[in-house]
């Protein structure tokens, strides 16, 4: 089955590169990458020109100009031009575990979109991890990771899991079921008719919120936290506004609790 793998970046190329040699170090080949670029300078689309020729990857870049955060629009622009049936979702900062995109594909089924987890990295290991570490999986090893700075905390052990406890630990965890955008994938179509994302909302959750109607437009979720696993690459956040976040997930809760399908702010205020 062919699907497609869709993330964001913005000015981010040294990160950028080393997610798109994670992905050219895939065991499921059978995909193709678009990046939505949320306003990134020509250092972005040099670096993707030159990855396409390297890496062997099928890889679309859409931008559109910078205007500050606009991220759910540019992702709304991408998914439009994906022409797979099924999308992958993750962030341009986020290395993929080499069987990432097959895990998954083997989730696959109708009426339903998939939720992992991340490993958030200190800047120290994100700063560390080079290509060769990524191909030869060693950046994705427990013991390395914590030898070179990987906090071992609660959240952090569940990457320790792995097989038939993995897929047990899907069934018994507690953790909500929220489309998480560094790691979740869904049906194109499924998106389509829930209207993308809604484009009134910046940094905060915008993410969740779209599986928020994805589950009230009878889209069940199912978790693969601890099967399909990403290291999350640090960086500054100097967007993150408390009171943008606080309205977003104002809006969320209200979405959920009155059981709101769609979004006025999708995919129709595009131009055409």
């Amino acid at each position: 089955m062919k699907v497609s793998v869709l993330f964001t970046t913005y000015n981010s190329p040294e990160w950028l590169e080393k997610v798109l040699w994670g992905f050219s170090a895939q065991s499921y080949k059978n995909f193709d990458i678009v990046i939505a670029d949320d306003g990134s300078t020509e250092e972005t689309r040099l670096l993707i020109e030159k990855m396409q020729e390297v890496s062997g990857l099928d890889i679309s870049h859409v931008w559109h100009e910078d205007n500050g955060f606009q991220k759910c629009e540019i992702l709304n622009k991408a998914i439009l031009t994906v022409k797979s049936d099924y999308i992958i979702f993750t962030d341009g900062d986020c290395i993929p575990h080499p069987e990432f995109v097959a895990e998954h594909v083997k989730n696959i089924k109708p009426n339903r979109f998939l939720t992992g987890s991340v490993m958030r990295l200190p800047m120290s290991t994100s700063e560390l991890i080079s290509k060769d570490d990524i191909f030869s999986g060693v950046c994705f090893d427990w013991d390395w990771l914590v030898d070179n700075g990987l906090p071992v905390t609660r959240k952090h052990l569940k990457y320790k899991v792995t097989g038939w406890k993995a897929r047990v630990m899907n069934r018994l965890t507690p953790a909500p079921k929220s489309f998480l955008g560094c790691n979740a994938s869904a049906w194109k179509q499924d998106i389509l008719d829930v209207n993308g994302f809604d484009q009134r909302m910046q940094y905060g959750g915008l993410d969740r919120e779209l599986g928020v109607r994805l589950r009230n437009n009878g889209v069940e979720a199912k978790h693969v936290r601890y099967n399909a696993h990403v290291l999350h690459l640090d960086h500054p956040r100097g967007y993150r506004d408390p009171e943008m976040m606080a309205k977003n997930k104002k809006l969320r809760v209200f979405n959920e609790k009155n059981k709101v399908k769609t979004t006025e702010f999708g995919f129709n205020l595009l131009e055409p």
